[in-house]
């Protein structure tokens, strides 16, 4: 059976990449790296542009990484911050974390951040995830959740900015509350559940709200996001514009908070049981 062909919500606009490009395994991954080692070998799935994957190649600075995405072109930009930061323990490449090409237990650590939210089946990728992963080893994951991000001022162009995000995102069968969802969708993939906890981005200082702020006001009249919301029906320019300009008058102002809930998991492989096919014959690679 093939994989779904499921739509990325966001894109890969220069406003959202903009946004990826922020993340470092400091901010994104902290729950993660007291559970590396130095030779560890690492699966980062959908890198991005590489920040988090290169963060993570030089602290298993004596083993390996491989990041793989879906997009070429993303790929192709993450070798390129790995060529500007001289990290050479690291492998780029074109992915689909429902059909990893790689052997069954070939990683001690499968990482993935901000990815879950946008599958079909985050169940079936979870379970992927568990087969390249080593018996004594970890998969990770982070996912927001929208329906838990919080602010202030209150803004009502916020307010209908989230309710469209939900609404674009499930639209393409995503969930964009997944943080909540995580440890359910590794359970019934068959993992065992080492820890389950939350974490936070928060943009308070007047720098990180005028960057936050003026990220998502750009995105959200310019991305696969917004094109897809007007494709739907569900907005048009002038009512996209008014969203943007909501994010603005939100960063324009002195009382500007916001803060990102984030579900964190660490799962052991151990309980992933190989699919199998009629006649019973194990069908992993």
């Amino acid at each position: 059976m093939n994989p779904p062909d499921d739509v990325y919500t966001h894109g890969h606009a220069e406003s959202v990449l903009r946004s990826h490009r922020w993340r470092t395994a400091e901010n994104s991954a902290a729950y993660l790296l007291p559970r590396l080692h130095e030779d560890a070998r690492v699966l980062d799935v959908g890198c991005g542009p590489g920040t988090i994957t290169v963060d993570l190649a030089r602290i298993v600075a004596a083993g390996s990484v491989v990041g793989i995405d879906r997009s070429e072109e993303v790929v192709d930009e993450a070798r390129a911050t790995a060529r500007r930061a001289g990290v050479t323990n690291v492998e780029l490449r074109v992915g689909d974390v429902y059909a990893l090409d790689h052997d069954d237990a070939s990683f001690d650590v499968v990482h993935a951040h901000q990815v879950l939210q946008h599958l079909s089946d985050p169940v079936a990728a979870l379970r992927e995830m568990g087969r390249v992963c080593t018996p004594e080893g970890l998969v990770a994951v982070r996912d927001s959740d929208y329906a838990a991000f919080t602010w202030w001022p209150a803004v009502p162009e916020l307010d209908a900015w989230l309710d469209l995000y939900r609404a674009v995102a499930r639209g393409n069968d995503a969930e964009p509350d997944a943080g909540r969802q995580l440890k359910g969708w590794a359970l019934a993939a068959g993992l065992e559940v080492v820890s389950s906890t939350a974490g936070t981005w928060c943009f308070s200082t007047p720098e990180d709200v005028a960057w936050w702020g003026g990220m998502w006001a750009d995105r959200i009249v310019a991305s696969a996001m917004a094109d897809q919301a007007r494709e739907r029906g569900l907005a048009t320019d002038e009512e996209l514009q008014r969203l943007a300009e909501g994010w603005r008058r939100w960063a324009g102002s002195s009382y500007a908070w916001f803060v990102v809930l984030h579900g964190e998991l660490l799962c052991s492989p151990a309980g992933v049981q190989a699919p199998t096919d009629a006649n019973g014959a194990t069908t992993r690679r």
